[in-house]
């Protein structure tokens, strides 16, 4: 072999070898960039879910709270039912009453039993009226349904984050980039709902409602 074949055999050689360390040189950087990726899914997945734990809790809490108050307003009304009864059922036995003494002791107790009925219609001083109650209970029920929208918009960033994580360890494997590109975007849908979960919760519901509706109504044609 002369003299010039053997250079450029040796160049050409320590192009390939150059062209190796490069290309391997390019992969490690992707996969520390594709790992970065993961790790910042993977923070925001675990920041979702504790949002949404939270969020379910509340709203189970909020939910009892609700049928509590609701339990409250039911044996109020039950009461007052009854005593009203009593009332009315004494106001006509008055009348054929002969004493006077009699008379105006039923009448002070139909007065007691009727100023009853009114304070467990509403009592604003104790709050535990059948209004105040109902106003109570369908207060805990809204503030029980911001929570549970929470924490569906929750649900579905987790699903989102969690879906991206695995197509950039995917892309770890593959070296498909493309994939890598899939957990970047499903990683913007979970900041999306991550976003909706907390400043508007009922975007999605409401979103759903409508498609539901549009939907019913291009059936119904």
């Amino acid at each position: 072999m002369s003299h010039g074949t053997h250079a450029v055999q040796h160049e050409v050689e320590h192009h390939i070898e150059h062209e190796h360390a490069h290309e391997k040189q390019a992969g490690v950087s992707q996969n520390r960039k594709i790992a970065l990726l993961i790790a910042i899914i993977a923070l925001f997945l675990a920041l979702s879910e504790t949002l949404g734990k939270s969020a379910q809790t509340r709203g189970i809490e909020l939910n009892i709270k609700a049928s509590d108050t609701w339990n409250f307003f039911q044996a109020k009304t039950i009461r007052q039912t009854t005593l009203r009864t009593a009332a009315e059922a004494l106001a006509v036995d008055v009348a054929g009453r002969p004493d006077d003494a009699a008379k105006a002791e039923m009448i002070k107790q139909i007065e007691r039993w009727r100023a009853t009925v009114a304070r467990y219609d509403s009592d604003p001083k104790e709050k535990d009226g059948r209004k105040e109650l109902r106003a109570q209970a369908e207060e805990y029920e809204r503030v029980r349904d911001v929570a549970m929208a929470r924490y569906h918009n929750y649900e579905f960033g987790s699903a989102a984050y969690q879906i991206g994580i695995v197509l950039a360890s995917a892309a770890v494997i593959t070296g498909m980039m493309a994939l890598a590109y899939g957990g970047i975007g499903l990683l913007v849908v979970g900041l999306v709902f991550t976003g909706l979960g907390l400043f508007a919760p009922h975007v999605t519901h409401d979103a759903m409602h409508w498609v539901s509706h549009l939907f019913a109504a291009t059936g119904a044609h």
